[in-house]
């Protein structure tokens, strides 16, 4: 285990998975924190597994590393073998999400809408908010895609002052859910693996507001300014939808329009 997953943390390099490079490598490739943070697991459970230590292993779990990996159907395969597991015939189905919802994400179009957990994780979006916030295969978690994801950073023309406000947001969740232990690891593996994330997180700020404004420069479409509103979903506890809307004056309506018009993969 702990030579295969080496090797193909060797193969990445940070610039491949959108995430910047601070330097300082010892050794190519990924770090273990890095690794554990794009998949969503504790650091010190992802290294357990490298060392292949008698751990409780998901499917979900090992899917989330191996699409960070980005290991093939073979090696996927050989990832759940070493685990002690039985390759699946199919991936995990996604989260449920009720088709009222989903079609009003989608009617939401041209402008964007996505709908994150309590742990805020990305569980709906539609194309205009894939497009907007360049997400790709590992933007599966809000908070790490906005310290981690070096595109959507030099992209917002507020990042610092983002940045305190999503910190802030956070603590405010995190204090909703005094039992839920998810929220201490992922602030834990976010300080691990984000100087700035752990920067503001050491300054204790608490709370932001439930709307606001964003501006995006977006490749192929410039400047993008957003009101946008986080409305809780009370049929779906702890999750909430976040609806953006172009600013008036801005020609930020032409510019999705146009953005949306191109030919795309999504």
């Amino acid at each position: 285990m702990r030579e295969f997953l080496r090797s193909r943390r060797a193969r990445l390099t940070p610039a491949d998975v959108g995430m910047p490079d601070a330097g300082g490598r010892r050794t190519p490739g990924l770090r273990r924190e890095e690794v554990a943070v794009l998949a969503g697991v504790g650091v010190s459970w992802y290294t357990w597994l490298e060392q292949g230590r008698d751990i409780n292993v998901s499917a979900g779990v090992l899917d989330a590393v191996a699409r960070v990996l980005r290991l093939d159907a073979a090696e996927r395969e050989h990832l759940y073998l070493l685990s002690g597991l039985n390759p699946p015939r199919s991936a995990p189905s996604e989260p449920h999400v009720p088709e009222e919802l989903r079609r009003l994400i989608d009617g939401w179009l041209p402008r964007p809408a996505y709908v994150i957990d309590r742990h805020w994780n990305v569980v709906a979006l539609n194309r205009a908010a894939r497009l907007v916030f360049q997400c790709n295969e590992n933007d599966h978690n809000c908070l790490v895609s906005f310290f981690t994801n070096a595109r959507y950073r030099a992209a917002h023309r507020d990042w610092k002052d983002a940045a305190r406000e999503i910190v802030g947001r956070f603590r405010a969740d995190a204090a909703r859910y005094p039992d839920d232990a998810e929220f201490s690891r992922l602030a834990s593996d976010m300080c691990a693996a984000s100087p700035a994330f752990a920067e503001i997180w050491a300054e204790l700020p608490v709370g932001a507001p439930t709307h606001g404004a964003k501006a995006l420069e977006v490749p192929d479409a410039g400047l993008l300014t957003f009101e946008f509103t986080s409305l809780p979903l009370p049929e779906l506890p702890g999750q909430r939808l976040l609806l953006h809307t172009p600013v008036p004056g801005t020609g930020t309506d032409a510019r999705l329009a146009a953005l949306l018009a191109e030919p795309s993969m999504v």
